[in-house]
């Protein structure tokens, strides 16, 4: 029987669909700790007392980064290219999701109206890291390998999208809310888009190395058109409501060291 826990364990099971899959996430993290490092140092002056959150944020994806590198060494493996078709981060930034990667590289203060954008999209592509993390935790927290791992980085999207509620929140206050809804209607009917694409891409890889029968395969990229069309009819709402969090201030404090492999210095 399919399910998403057998599928992950045969991915865990077999080298190259884990190393892909380790490659994949570390790719997206290291990616999204640039993107946030670059935010934090052009945050607007009347701003700036975001400015040690999204640096927060960003030294939080670097140490997922640096975790799936490691329990790519703890099998004696390498990192693998990733492909351009399972690239997520790079798709939402090449479909004009979020701030452009040529405004990060400069030197010129953000707006306002770029940290509105930034947020939303950080709302949205956290609630679908949040759900996936919440997924491998419930099937997997207790696993001698990847379990502190997915607990660790579960506890740390949840973190994130807790803070992407609280500032939109208190920026939809300050009479942005139009500009918040609009933007986070966009993100969102991007971003299921490319979530399907990069599901379907990372699927065909998956079923290539594992050599999954014809079946098999069809039958999980119907489940991926079925979830993106559940999506598309309404499910997509789930990713733009705001409510204040239960856990305010949710990336106050310094960075958590993660306690995923012994050479803690790597992961300081």
């Amino acid at each position: 029987m399919l399910s998403a826990k057998s599928l992950f364990q045969e991915i865990l099971d077999h080298d190259e669909s884990f190393r892909l899959f380790c490659s994949i996430a570390a790719g997206g993290e290291a990616q999204g700790g640039w993107e946030n490092g670059r935010i934090a140092a052009l945050v607007p002056e009347i701003e700036r007392a975001l400015a040690p959150r999204i640096a927060r944020h960003g030294a939080d994806e670097d140490k997922h980064g640096r975790i799936f590198d490691a329990l790519l060494r703890k099998r004696g493996l390498e990192p693998v290219e990733v492909p351009p078709d399972t690239d997520y981060t790079m798709l939402l930034e090449r479909g004009g999701i979020g701030l452009a990667h040529d405004r990060l590289r400069s030197d010129r203060p953000l707006t306002v109206g770029d940290i509105v954008v930034y947020l939303a999209h950080s709302r949205v592509t956290e609630q679908r890291a949040a759900e996936q993390m919440a997924l491998l935790r419930k099937h997997f927290a207790d696993h001698p390998d990847i379990g502190r791992a997915v607990k660790m980085i579960s506890q740390d999207e949840d973190a994130h999208l807790a803070y992407c509620h609280e500032e939109l929140l208190r920026l939809a206050a300050a009479g942005h809310g139009r500009t918040i809804r609009r933007t986070l209607r966009e993100c969102a009917l991007a971003e299921i888009r490319v979530h399907r694409d990069v599901s379907l891409a990372v699927t065909a890889a998956m079923g290539r190395l594992l050599r999954w029968p014809g079946a098999k395969a069809a039958v999980l990229a119907a489940g991926i058109h079925g979830v993106y069309l559940y999506e598309r009819l309404g499910g997509w709402r789930r990713m733009v409501a705001l409510r204040m969090p239960e856990r305010r201030d949710a990336l106050g404090g310094p960075a958590a060291v993660s306690p995923e492999a012994p050479e803690a210095p790597e992961f300081a």
